[in-house]
C-alpha cells in the first residue's frame, strides 16, 4: 500500500523520531516516507528479492527474513512501533506474528483488506468472491491466505490481550470513522499491550 493519503494516514499514528520496525516492508516506501516526514529510524524485514533491492535503492535498512519464521532475533520493546502493514492476510501464523508484534514493540499498528467492506458483501450475495483494489485477485491465484474484517481483528486483539489504541478504516485515502467495518476497503489499529 503506497497510496500517499494512505501512508500520511498512517504516519500520524506514529511518533515523532520513533524507532520502528516495518514487517512485510514492500519496496520500503512507507519506512522511507516516515523517516523524511516523521524523523523516524529503523528496519524493514520483507523476503521477496526484489524488494529487498528497492528497499536498498531507497537507502532503507532492510533485513531479509521470512516471518513465518518468528521474529526471535529482536529483544522484547527493541522498537517503538511495529508495523504490519497488508501483512496480516499472508501469514499463517497470524496469532503468534501479532503477539510477536506486540513483544517487540511498545506499540503496533496493523493494517489489512477490510473483507467486510460494502462492495464485498454484495460481491459474496451474488455468489462470487470479490475483486476490488484492495482486494485485487482472483480466489484462485490471491496471495491472501485469509480474510479479516475490521470487527475480526477487535476479537483477535482481545482474545490476545491487546489493548486498541486506535481504530478506524480507510477507502480511497479517505479515514473512515463511522461504521468502517461496512464503508472502509482498509483496517487499521493502533495497539499495545
Amino acid at each position: 500500500m503506497s497510496d500517499a493519503n494512505v501512508m500520511h494516514s498512517i504516519a500520524r499514528l506514529v511518533p515523532e523520531g520513533s524507532r520502528v520496525l516495518d514487517l512485510g516492508c514492500g519496496d520500503g516506501a512507507m519506512l522511507a516516507h516516515l523517516q523524511a516526514q516523521r524523523g523516524c529510524s529503523g528496519y524493514g524485514v520483507e523476503i521477496d528479492d526484489d524488494k529487498v533491492q528497492a528497499c536498498l535503492r531507497r537507502g532503507i535498512n532492510v533485513l531479509q527474513l521470512n516471518l513465518e519464521d518468528g521474529l526471535a532475533m529482536f529483544e522484547d520493546n527493541s522498537f517503538d512501533v511495529v508495523l504490519q502493514i497488508d501483512t496480516l492476510q499472508h501469514l499463517r501464523n497470524t496469532e503468534t506474528m501479532l503477539r510477536e508484534t506486540a513483544r517487540v514493540g511498545r506499540q503496533g499498528i496493523v493494517a489489512f483488506p477490510n473483507f467486510a467492506h460494502w462492495p464485498n458483501r454484495w460481491a459474496v450475495m451474488q455468489g462470487r468472491m470479490p475483486v476490488t483494489k484492495r482486494l485485487p485477485y482472483q480466489w484462485y491465484d490471491t496471495p491472501n491466505i485469509r480474510v479479516g474484517t475490521h470487527a475480526d481483528f477487535e476479537v483477535l486483539a482481545r482474545r490476545n490481550g491487546l489493548r486498541i489504541e486506535r481504530s478506524f478504516g480507510l477507502h480511497e485515502g479517505q479515514e473512515i470513522h463511522a461504521w468502517p467495518n461496512w464503508r472502509a476497503s482498509t483496517a487499521v489499529f493502533l495497539f499495545s499491550r
